[in-house]
């Protein structure tokens, strides 16, 4: 049997965060004050299946992963610190790569939806849905909502595979998801966002920087995090345009994060091709 390693994260983080950074006994009265498996029914869908990668292997230490309550009510007051200089201005940069006014905007593996609620408060008349596996970051994300007045759906979905029709929303987006994922299944995720784009559309894709982490062997240490070494070895560029996407870009954010936008091409049509004809005549 496999004996589990420790990480940096549990040999010199994590007493400091215990220690000073956490309100383990806010932290405590929250978890004790949800009727959890009530959480689960409600945000649960019947004929979900969860895939094995999202079973067989903890996140951030913690057993079972986002499946448990413990894993939702400590994400935010952890990644706050974990995403440097500041979470939110890391988030706000894949926001803000969203050109033009969209209507319908699909945030992909929500988890407590902090990415989400930037979309909604950016674009406030476009209709703003988050998906996510664990119905309890689920539950996080919609009290986040309710707390500052905005209105979005919640809907448990796996990335890879959505219920949603072909070509029906402007935008899609994935924050801090891919790391989390093999590198199949992110690819996957990018042939799901291409279906689910409108010709034009665009996919911004939020995560770690792949050539920091690849060269620099401790940041991939830090978490428990199964997969992000691969990650750390593929290249979202790449994925992306093998998913059919153009215009792909990448854009380093303070060293750690990147981002990266691309848009789903737009339908040669004859009337197009003419008028290309007609200006180069």
């Amino acid at each position: 049997m496999e004996t589990r390693q420790e990480t940096l994260w549990d040999k010199f983080l994590a007493p400091i965060f215990n220690q000073f950074l956490i309100d383990r006994e806010a932290l405590a009265k929250l978890r004790h004050s949800v009727d959890w498996e009530a959480v689960r029914d409600r945000f649960s869908q019947s004929d979900n299946i969860y895939p094995d990668y999202y079973l067989s292997h903890n996140f951030h230490g913690i057993k079972n992963g986002y499946l448990t309550p413990d894993a939702a009510v400590t994400y935010d007051p952890i990644t706050q610190y974990v995403l440097p200089p500041n979470e939110t201005w890391v988030r706000q940069e894949a926001v803000n790569r969203i050109q033009g006014s969209p209507r319908r905007i699909l945030d992909l593996g929500c988890g407590t939806g902090s990415t989400t609620i930037l979309l909604k408060q950016a674009f406030p008349q476009a209709e703003v849905i988050g998906v996510d596996l664990s119905p309890y970051m689920l539950f996080m994300a919609s009290e986040k909502a309710k707390k500052v007045g905005l209105e979005i759906q919640w809907q448990q979905a796996k990335a890879e595979e959505t219920p949603f029709k072909n070509a029906s929303f402007d935008v899609v987006t994935a924050s801090l998801l891919f790391h989390e994922t093999p590198s199949v299944i992110a690819k996957l995720i990018l042939k799901e966002c291409f279906r689910l784009l409108t010709p034009g559309g665009q996919v911004i894709i939020l995560d770690g920087n792949q050539k920091a982490l690849f060269n620099t062997d401790w940041l991939t240490e830090i978490f428990e995090e199964p997969f992000i070494k691969e990650y750390a070895q593929g290249s979202v560029d790449a994925w992306m345009g093998n998913a059919g996407f153009e215009a792909v870009r990448t854009d380093e954010l303070w060293w750690i994060h990147q981002v990266t936008r691309g848009m789903k091409p737009l339908p040669i049509t004859e009337e197009i091709f003419s008028s290309v004809q007609v200006s180069f005549a």
